[in-house]
């Protein structure tokens, strides 16, 4: 089992910037890949950025450029840096984890976080 802690959210003004963190607890050597997703109210969730073990990223075109997503595996730890950020980033971020091949979506991640809120203001 694998056990993920998001933190890093929080309130930012249009084109600031945050990071997000998130900590891998349990079984760590059965993650292959690791991904931040979103839901804002009223909307389906995103693949906002993924990552595999040997680095390989894929980012949503909604985020390219702005969003750089890495990883830590001393720390055990996922990152997001959102940079140049917008009102429409506004959402619920979510860590997750799967063992299997590294899409954006979220059905193919078994290990999920809790959430950490992320509002923009204009």
């Amino acid at each position: 089992q694998v056990q993920l802690v998001e933190s890093g959210g929080g309130s930012v003004q249009a084109g600031g910037s945050l990071r997000l963190s998130c900590v891998a607890f349990g079984y760590t050597d059965s993650i292959y890949c690791m991904g931040w997703f979103r839901q804002a109210p009223g909307k389906e969730r995103e693949g906002v950025a993924v990552i595999n073990s040997d680095g390989y990223t894929t980012y949503a075109d909604s985020v390219k450029g702005r969003f750089t997503i890495s990883q830590d595996n001393a720390k055990n730890t996922l990152y997001l840096q959102m940079n140049s950020l917008k009102p429409e980033d506004t959402a619920m971020y979510y860590c997750a984890a799967t063992g299997g091949g590294c899409s954006r979506n979220y059905r193919d991640f078994g290990y999920r976080g809790q959430g950490t809120q992320v509002t923009v203001s204009s």
